[in-house]
């Protein structure tokens, strides 16, 4: 009989869980492991609660200027690529040691940015793996950088962390900042036996129904949006689209985001039940007065200490009554682990009304 199928058919925990604690203390067999995890059957296209939750650890954390860094690991697992309006499953190959993940944020507003990411680990000054890790969604990680990486053996290894300027239109006490390359090197050891440590949790009840793992607590940000009542300026409304939240404010008169004292039309999309961040999206917008176009055109994407990872663009003239359209010409080219990876594709066109 396989381990895994006589341990999911035992009796179940509260909350629904139906098994807890690392693969070896439940007697997983090693390197096969995590090859197969269950996996919700008939998944509706939003966010659901996984079939099962993979624990995480801390191999380190480092600082260089404004950045801060995170290294941290988990089992090999699968994942979802995403490319334009498709997506496509990754699944664990037989040479891969574990799933490596990257955090990084403004050290002194904590906001998580996005920005690309080059991840070089060697051993013994030789190197043994070099890569851009994805950006990924992760219900119990947040907005984060990660792969299935391939080690040599347990030992002594050293992972470099590198970043360019930040590309993203920057604001507030971000403005001035972020603007040069980073790197930070963390040193770590490997030991076979401790990926077997990790918390693994397997859960029944729970599995496909609306809703979300909670974050883990790593004293690492998760990309974590502003709450809508705590956004500057004035509450248009949020809508969905596609599971996502898109929170819509408008800042009027004389303010950091836009020149000759036009208005700021500011968006901030985010994850139900969590407030995860969406970066990477495209997305438009069109202002109707009385049936009537106003004001047209792309939203940038823009981090603000205030606003964090949102979309935004002058607008002239805003007034009560106005019709605001919001368009996703792209969705969040993000890859996904289970959860969200049928969430935030399809994502119709939304309305408001000021």
């Amino acid at each position: 009989m396989r381990r895994r199928t006589f341990l999911r058919t035992g009796t179940a925990l509260a909350g629904g869980s139906l098994l807890t604690g690392c693969l070896d203390s439940l007697g997983f067999e090693k390197q096969s492991a995590w090859r197969d995890p269950p996996r919700v059957k008939n998944r509706p296209a939003a966010v659901y609660h996984p079939a099962y939750m993979e624990g995480m650890k801390m191999y380190g954390m480092g600082t260089d200027g404004d950045l801060r860094f995170a290294l941290m690991y988990s089992y090999p697992h699968r994942f979802w690529n995403v490319t334009g309006q498709s997506n496509s499953k990754v699944v664990v190959q037989p040479d891969d040691t574990l799933h490596m993940m990257v955090s990084m944020w403004d050290a002194k507003t904590e906001t998580t940015v996005p920005a690309d990411v080059q991840l070089t680990i060697k051993k013994g000054g030789k190197t043994v793996d070099k890569r851009a890790p994805w950006p990924m969604l992760s219900q119990n990680m947040g907005f984060h950088y990660g792969d299935n990486v391939s080690l040599d053996g347990d030992g002594s290894y050293s992972a470099t962390v590198r970043v360019g300027s930040v590309g993203v239109h920057r604001t507030g006490s971000l403005a001035s900042r972020l603007s040069d390359g980073a790197s930070a090197t963390i040193d770590f050891e490997f030991d076979t036996d401790q990926i077997y440590d990790v918390e693994y949790r397997e859960f029944d009840e729970k599995q496909g129904s609306r809703d979300a793992l909670d974050p883990m607590a790593m004293r690492v940000p998760v990309g974590r949006a502003p709450a809508p009542a705590s956004l500057p300026g004035t509450l248009v409304g949020t809508k969905s689209s596609g599971d996502a939240k898109f929170v819509v404010t408008v800042i009027e008169g004389d303010n950091r985001f836009a020149d000759d004292g036009k208005s700021y039309l500011a968006v901030s999309p985010r994850t139900p039940y969590n407030r995860i961040v969406l970066p990477r999206m495209s997305l438009s917008m069109e202002l109707l007065r009385n049936g009537t176009t106003v004001s047209k055109g792309t939203l940038t994407p823009a981090l603000d200490a205030a606003l964090d990872t949102h979309y935004g663009a002058p607008v002239g003239d805003v007034r009560s009554g106005d019709t605001l359209r919001i368009s996703v010409d792209s969705p969040p080219q993000l890859a996904r682990h289970d959860g969200y990876e049928t969430a935030f594709m399809e994502m119709p066109p939304m309305e408001f009304t000021v």
